[in-house]
């Protein structure tokens, strides 16, 4: 039986800053919590999200202060997100079609949580696999 989001989802603790945060905050934050990716918030709405390869290519990469750069200033604004309750095998092919490692889930207009791409068994990525080879071979 295929799974849900919310079955591949390790929990519910995700690190959450408001955009106005400096970046360097941000990574304090992803050390501690041993994440490698905050969400910005404003209240309960989804600004942006920013990763550890954001730190590095947007601020580290172009010598900037990360003590001065806001994350608001180097974060993906407006995320794709999905629903709790959507296929797991949804969310790994939006994040293989998107291009990205994280995506927030969301339940109720609010975030709940946030899944990555090693949150997914092989079950997900064997399925994705076999049908990218039968869309080759019709294409």
């Amino acid at each position: 039986m295929p799974r849900r989001i919310f079955e591949v989802m390790p929990g519910t603790e995700v690190a959450i800053l408001p955009p106005s945060a400096t970046v360097h905050a941000a990574a304090v934050v992803m050390k501690e919590r041993r994440q490698c990716v905050v969400l910005a918030m404003t209240a309960d709405r989804l600004d942006g999200i920013l990763t550890e390869q954001d730190v590095v290519r947007r601020v580290v990469a172009e010598r900037r202060d990360p003590e001065r750069v806001t994350v608001a200033e180097v974060m993906t604004a407006d995320p794709d997100t999905i629903p709790a309750v959507d296929l797991a095998l949804t969310g790994l092919q939006m994040m293989e079609d998107g291009g990205y490692r994280h995506l927030p889930v969301i339940h109720d207009g609010r975030v709940v949580g946030l899944i990555s791409r090693v949150d997914f068994a092989g079950m997900e990525k064997t399925e994705l696999e076999a049908e990218r080879r039968c869309w080759e071979r019709l294409g």
